[in-house]
């Protein structure tokens, strides 16, 4: 199954791709995205009885956007390729998905995704 991620903004964005079906799913994280990121793709796997382990590639959104969700979500799907010793790649711009699916069937790999995020970051005070 492949996994397709953009944590770009607070509503994350996932799509799981099993051959010629796609399961299309919207989360808004907003400031849960480190704790909870690695349940949710869990449960949604869970949903089509896969788990972490049945993750055959993963195509993410490297930006522009946010720089606390790209750099959660590509640390935790970096870090989840490299375990798993499956393909990553990333992309940039509207059709980043179709670009991923395509390099991932080419058997590309970027092996780690780096973020871009369009600009300096912007780097908020903690509210607490």
């Amino acid at each position: 199954m492949i996994v397709l991620w953009d944590s770009a903004d607070m509503n994350v964005s996932l799509t799981l791709v099993a051959g010629t079906v796609r399961y299309d799913y919207q989360w808004q994280a907003n400031r849960s995205l480190a704790r909870d990121m690695l349940a949710y793709l869990r449960d949604r796997l869970a949903e089509h009885q896969a788990t972490l382990d049945d993750v055959t590639g993963i195509g993410v959104y490297r930006g522009p956007g946010s720089f606390t969700g790209l750099r959660i979500g590509l640390t935790v799907l970096n870090t989840l390729a490299e375990t798993n010793h499956v393909p990553i790649v990333g992309a940039l711009g509207d059709g980043w998905a179709s670009e991923c699916e395509a390099r991932l069937s080419r058997g590309e790999s970027d092996q780690v995704v780096l973020p871009e995020y369009g600009g300096e970051a912007t780097i908020t005070k903690p509210r607490k």
